[in-house]
């Protein structure tokens, strides 16, 4: 049976504070104006000319929901009307013709992901053009061993749906739950049945969907201890293979839907650590591996066997198990990573439009990434995904002297090292038990961005 993490609640008071998730670096946060769609053009060429070149991950960005759930963050399109998807389908296929011209065809498109938004408010007919159009520009996987992925409303699937996303390539599917008290699901505008949610995963098993995920929120309105197990028990009943457990960040000033929900409802921060160290147990006594930042695993899942061979990986998607990728984002917010650096499209659907109707992608804003940016995200992906950093190898690897280059970052650790979250010696920071529940801390040690933000409220909590 997997061993939860330690939860040493003094360490987690102390250390609890707002920060980056990590599935870049820099965060989003750090991008800005000055990149543009020639940055972007010149950087896939230079990615076409590594020796080597990458094979291809592809985002889409459906931004409609026939309902709105307050909580979300998400950029996003409330209508319940499927017909107002053509003009940004239409949109999206120009996208997809620009951006195959900028990648040589024989890069492999390993990783697929449709995200949302919900990308099950496409009729079939909708969907099936969308992948039929990415299809003829873009190499897709024919042998069924990518990542390719998809994000669900239950409350959207019709009998059958789940079987047309197979048919259309998916081997992945990601359940939106986040809480099955009706209590809650009033509260946050979103009601859904486990019924509902049990069909599409029937379905997903029957039609040989490699892998299920469910999504949960914790800290949302009403929510308490007893009533999130209940919650955990009915979805270890649905037996999943992972669950992503997300951190509610209440920003209204932010997300103006989160302003429908009466702060007075949510939980105190004791009840919300309460809860969290609940789920942990709990998860961890059903068989799940507690993966990092988030994310349970069963053993066999691939996420997990990616953790023990040392081959996980972090991007925008969350966990992943396929090797380095170029990332190319298409639709309204999309983000780019390409040759080591970012892009993110417009927002705005307007903008968006008006981009592709004069044939120019809708890159406005993005990172140009220097050697310390690299070095320090390598640094930060061994820490969220395999909890350690051989400071001997990345000094061979980046022709720097470690304890050197990182004197200040290495004393400012020895504070953890004393709480016991980690432990360094002369080849080696290793991340603790305890210490595995605060890696977000631990890495933003080494985000020289984290020592400029006067604040960080545009990022949950650590915990």
């Amino acid at each position: 049976m997997p061993i939860p993490p330690p939860f040493r609640e003094d360490l987690i008071n102390r250390y609890d504070k707002s920060g980056p998730r990590y599935t870049s670096y820099p965060p989003a946060t750090e991008f800005d104006g000055r990149i543009d769609e020639s940055n972007y053009r010149e950087w896939a060429r230079l990615s076409n000319e590594e020796l080597i070149p990458r094979p291809l991950s592809l985002y889409f960005h459906i931004p409609f929901c026939s309902s709105i759930c307050y909580y979300c963050g998400c950029n996003k399109i409330i209508t319940k009307r499927r017909e107002k998807a053509e003009p940004y389908l239409q949109n999206l296929y120009r996208e997809i013709e620009i951006q195959a011209k900028l990648f040589d065809r024989d890069r492999e498109v390993r990783q697929l992901h449709w995200g949302g938004g919900t990308p099950g408010f496409l009729t079939r007919r909708q969907s099936g053009e969308l992948m039929a159009t990415i299809d003829r520009h873009f190499r897709l996987d024919g042998t069924d061993s990518g990542e390719y992925a998809i994000e669900i409303d239950p409350r959207e699937m019709e009998n059958g749906d789940v079987r047309h996303l197979r048919g259309l390539g998916f081997n992945r599917i990601s359940i939106g739950v986040q809480d099955f008290d009706p209590q809650v699901q009033q509260a946050v505008n979103r009601v859904q049945s486990e019924a509902e949610t049990a069909a599409v995963i029937d379905e997903a098993r029957l039609c040989g969907m490699r892998s299920i995920n469910i999504d949960l929120i914790y800290g949302l309105p009403h929510q308490s201890v007893a009533s999130f197990v209940a919650t955990l028990d009915r979805v270890i009943e649905l037996d999943p293979d992972r669950i992503a457990m997300y951190n509610y960040a209440h920003l209204p000033q932010r997300f103006p839907p989160q302003r429908r929900i009466n702060a007075d409802d949510l939980p105190v921060p004791a009840e919300k650590l309460g809860i969290l160290r609940a789920a942990i147990e709990r998860l961890c006594g059903a068989g799940y591996l507690y993966i990092g930042m988030d994310h349970f695993a069963k053993p066999r899942d691939d996420l997990a066997q990616a953790q023990r061979q040392g081959r996980l990986l972090r991007n925008f998607q969350g966990y992943s198990a396929i090797a380095s990728c170029d990332s190319i984002g298409f639709g309204v917010s999309a983000i780019s990573h390409v040759a080591d650096h970012y892009s993110q499209n417009t927002t705005s659907l307007e903008q968006y439009h008006e981009c592709l109707a004069q044939n120019r992608l809708p890159v406005v804003r993005g990172y140009h990434s220097n050697e310390e940016d690299m070095l320090r995200r390598a640094i930060i992906q061994d820490l969220v995904c395999h909890f350690r950093v051989d400071m001997r190898k990345v000094s061979r690897d980046w022709g720097i002297d470690f304890a050197r280059h990182f004197a200040d970052e290495l004393t400012r650790l020895q504070a953890m090292q004393d709480d016991g979250l980690i432990e360094i010696d002369k080849s080696e920071i290793r991340v603790l038990e305890p210490g595995r529940l605060l890696v977000r801390n631990i890495c933003m040690v080494f985000d020289r961005f984290q020592k400029l933000r006067e604040s960080g409220a545009n990022f949950s909590r650590t915990l």
